[in-house]
């Protein structure tokens, strides 16, 4: 008589985490502490100087809470209206230059993309020598005059309306998407701008959440374009003002409607300045972050 034995499964040891590891992830823990605390810390501190009285600043008593609660430089900027058709000039730039680049790179990007495009070579080689040589100041001032740009919202949002970065980073995204999906496009009848509007782009969010954001808070945060071209008050975008605000607050000069009152704030005018320039940049960021974590997914999963 046979007997047939059933092979039986080896016995599997599940072992925790080596002692390696764990030391890593110590040391990992730390660091990450280390990066957060001095990442926040100097936000916190603005906040509350912003939040602080005068004496209190200048004594450096003022770290991490206010003291001396004083209101009294926000109060001064918030009933001055050429803040706020500053702000508004700010958000019109912002998002219309945004448009405008996000536009223009994202379909460069799509052409540099394909690897079989004629003069691709040159049309990449274009771009990068644009990111070491530039005509200097001088000729871009010459340059957006004779063009009849100066004094309007083209002079800020054309100059800068591709950066070199952020086409190379679409680029590369757009080089990591499957042929397949154009192909099976093409196949039903979608021509290059069907494939681009109905495919590559839907699934693009990642990348282009994120290209949004960095295009909006370099327009957000820039001024010297603004302070180059515009020669009128009623066009200046906030940064402008602000700038002009803590030059009258330093020099002790005209500042618009507030001047007689700024002496006061002199302190802390800067803090409430950085405050009221970020805070719409960290109030749109949690809406984007997700985006961020789909496009390092979709990194590694191509990669």
């Amino acid at each position: 008589m046979v007997s047939i034995q059933t092979p039986t499964r080896a016995a599997t040891t599940v072992t925790g985490p080596t002692r390696g590891y764990r030391v890593f992830q110590g040391v990992n823990a730390v660091i990450l502490t280390l990066v957060v605390v001095v990442t926040l810390y100097p936000i916190i501190n603005i906040v509350a100087r912003s939040l602080s009285g005068e004496h209190q600043i200048r004594a450096g008593e003022v770290t991490l809470w206010p003291k001396g609660f004083n209101l009294t430089t926000y109060k001064i900027v918030f009933q001055d209206g050429t803040f706020w058709r500053s702000y508004g000039n700010t958000v019109l730039y912002t998002v219309l230059s945004t448009a405008v680049a996000m536009a223009l790179t994202t379909i460069y990007a799509y052409v540099l993309s394909k690897k079989d495009l004629r003069g691709r070579t040159f049309l990449v080689g274009i771009a990068v020598f644009t990111m070491f040589f530039s005509g200097g100041l001088i000729p871009n001032y010459v340059l957006i005059t004779s063009l009849g740009l100066k004094n309007s919202i083209w002079a800020i949002a054309l100059p800068n309306a591709i950066s070199v970065f952020n086409l190379l980073v679409m680029k590369a995204f757009f080089e990591n998407m499957p042929a397949e999906l154009e192909e099976a496009a093409q196949i039903d009848g979608l021509s290059t701008y069907g494939t681009l509007l109905r495919i590559v782009l839907p699934l693009s969010k990642a990348v282009i959440a994120t290209m949004v954001l960095f295009y909006s808070v370099s327009f957000w945060n820039s001024w010297f374009s603004a302070f180059l071209y515009m020669d009128r008050a009623d066009l200046m975008p906030v940064t402008v003002y602000l700038r002009n605000l803590i030059a009258g607050a330093t020099e002790g000069g005209n500042a618009g409607a507030a001047a007689d009152q700024l002496t006061q704030a002199a302190a802390n005018i800067q803090s409430v300045t950085i405050v009221l320039t970020a805070l719409p940049i960290l109030a749109v960021y949690p809406f984007v972050q997700r985006y961020f974590v789909s496009g390092v997914m979709l990194g590694a999963v191509k990669g």
